[in-house]
Parts: C-alpha cells; sequence; structure tokens
C-alpha cells in the first residue's frame, strides 16, 4: 500500500468486533478502507461468549475475531498491525500518522471519513494471575453478559463510585449469595444503599478490600484491611474504566462521563466525517451492541460519500 498517493474512504482504528464489523459492511459496499488494530481487543480476554446471538454454545473470544478477520478478507479487506498515534485535519482530509507494530516505516494514512473502534482501558486491581484468572471465569468483567454462567455461585462483587451498590443487587438476581466488598478507606454507602442491600439479602463487608489471589483450583479469594479472607466462586471487580477516545478529542470530539464519546443514532460524533462505535461511546459495553453500531455507522459512511459507481462490464467477444 502506498500511503503516500492513497486516499481512502474511510481509516478505522481498531480492531475489535465493532472495527472488524464496519470493515466488512465498506468492504461489501466496495469502499476502500484502512483498518489499523493494536491488538488490544477486550474481546481476546472471553473464555466464552454466550449472549452473542447465533452461537447456540458460545464462543471464544478469539476465535471470534478470527472468524471476523477471516471474513473481512473475504471481500478484499485485512488489518494492517499498528498504531495511529496523531489524527488531524487538513482541506477536508484526515491524517492518521501511522507506525506499524513490526518496526516497519510509519507513514501518513489520509481518509474522507475516520471510524473509532478504539474501545475502553480499565482501571487496575490488585488481583493475582490476572490473565489466567479471567480466562478460566474466575474474574468475570461484565455482569450483563454471563450473569447466567453465574447461577446460584458466591458471587463476591466491590462498590463503584457511581452506583455503588447496583451490581450487587443486580448480581442477587442470578444467586442469594453475594457478598458487596468497599473499595476504598471511606464507604460510598448511604443509609438508602445500605438499606437497600439488607432489604435484598446481600451481604455487606465493611472492611475495604485489599487484593485477592486465587486457590489451587482457581477460585478467588478476597482479602479485605482487617485481615480476614473470603473465599468466592467468582469475583466481579467492577474496575472502572477510561475510553481511548484522545484522538477524537484532540479534533474537538465532544466527550461525557469515563471519556466515552458522544454520538448521535448514526454513530456520528460532533466532529463532521468523524464517528465512533463500540464501548469507547456512551453506551452499553456488549459485543452485540458494537456490531450493531458497526452497520449503522457503515451505511451511514456509504451513504455520505461520493458514489463510486461500477464499471460496465468489457463486452463479451
Amino acid at each position: 500500500m502506498d500511503c503516500s498517493t492513497t486516499v481512502f474512504d474511510t481509516l478505522i482504528i481498531g480492531g475489535g468486533p465493532a472495527g472488524l464489523t464496519a470493515g466488512i459492511y465498506l468492504r461489501r459496499f466496495t469502499r476502500h478502507i484502512a483498518l489499523v488494530d493494536k491488538g488490544n481487543s477486550r474481546l481476546s480476554w472471553i473464555p466464552v461468549s454466550h449472549n452473542y446471538p447465533g452461537f447456540t454454545e458460545g464462543i471464544n473470544g478469539v476465535q471470534l475475531l478470527e472468524n471476523l478477520r477471516a471474513q473481512l478478507a473475504n471481500y478484499g479487506g485485512s488489518v494492517m498491525q499498528g498504531e495511529i498515534r496523531d489524527l488531524r485535519l487538513e482541506d477536508g482530509v484526515f491524517i492518521g500518522d501511522y507506525v506499524p507494530l513490526d518496526g516497519g516505516e510509519p507513514c501518513q494514512i489520509r481518509a474522507l471519513t475516520v471510524l473509532l473502534a478504539t474501545g475502553v482501558a480499565d482501571a487496575g486491581m490488585p488481583i493475582e494471575r490476572w490473565d489466567e484468572a479471567v480466562r478460566c471465569g474466575a474474574v468475570r468483567l461484565c455482569p450483563v453478559c454471563d450473569g447466567w454462567d453465574v447461577i446460584d455461585k458466591r458471587i463476591g462483587v466491590v462498590t463503584s463510585e457511581a452506583n455503588p451498590v447496583g451490581h450487587a443487587l443486580f448480581m442477587r438476581t442470578f444467586s442469594a449469595d453475594v457478598l458487596l466488598f468497599e473499595r476504598g478507606p471511606e464507604s460510598a454507602l448511604n443509609d438508602e444503599d445500605r438499606q437497600r442491600l439488607a432489604a435484598a439479602g446481600v451481604r455487606l463487608i465493611e472492611s475495604p478490600l485489599v487484593g485477592v489471589t486465587m486457590s489451587e483450583d482457581m477460585k478467588p479469594i478476597l482479602h479485605t484491611k482487617d485481615g480476614e479472607d473470603y473465599p468466592c466462586d467468582v469475583f466481579y471487580p467492577m474496575l472502572g474504566e477510561n475510553a481511548r477516545s484522545d484522538l477524537a478529542k484532540s479534533l474537538g470530539a465532544e466527550t461525557v462521563e469515563c471519556a466515552k464519546l458522544l454520538v448521535d443514532d448514526h454513530c456520528r460524533t460532533s466532529v463532521a466525517g468523524l464517528f465512533a462505535v463500540g464501548d469507547v461511546t456512551h453506551g452499553l459495553n456488549q459485543i452485540a451492541v458494537a456490531t450493531g453500531q458497526a452497520a449503522l455507522a457503515a451505511t451511514t459512511i456509504h451513504n455520505m460519500l461520493p458514489w463510486a459507481l461500477r464499471p460496465a462490464l468489457a463486452p463479451v467477444a
């Protein structure tokens, strides 16, 4: 690919389910795209997703990514492994500074439109053997995704600033054995919160959580400041998140809480020609939502760009 002379219809930044779905749609619209991915999709952490439609036994996250890449390749698309370090507008054209992951020569990618599918970065918490714990399902990140999968398990949940008891009450609909741990030295709960927990039968652990280790059979053990240990079957750390939206913010795109991008019902940001889909946007973090947004955004992009008229077939001799 000659970056110096090519102006793409769309530069897609992010190769998770949202970015890949948008790429598939745009290639099927015969659009010329560049899709850049750093390889950090949260989907790769998921051992099995049971709520993405069409897979009766669920599907592994890495496998779903591979399926989407193969589907994109069927229509002549591919993934450029690398990073867009800067994004700007010059004379109505977006310019992204591309740095390949393999140490190859950086270049500038020019495009008439940009679609951001860059996702979110999770906040940290001291959890032993993090990757292994997530991959085996001992530590889980999404109550909406997999509440069904932990029915009647002993579930540990941590308070969050924005919604200190909501996640614990949500999980109480799947199990009668839910423990809610304080995240910091100062309680995030008020009297009404405590009453709601008591009425639902959620056990509140007052001493702050200080760390999580894993048992030999990969079950989480939650340790509190007072020296107590609480074995659980599964742990929801409710990490908190920050959207990877810096490229859009540098162009003046409007954001809301957690730096998430505000988009309209066609996934347009406040910057003309700049679209955003998936977890980087304000809304529900779900694979199905991300792929649905990608379909909307890609179709809108196709319809707003100048038509790429199909040349006539050469006459048969």
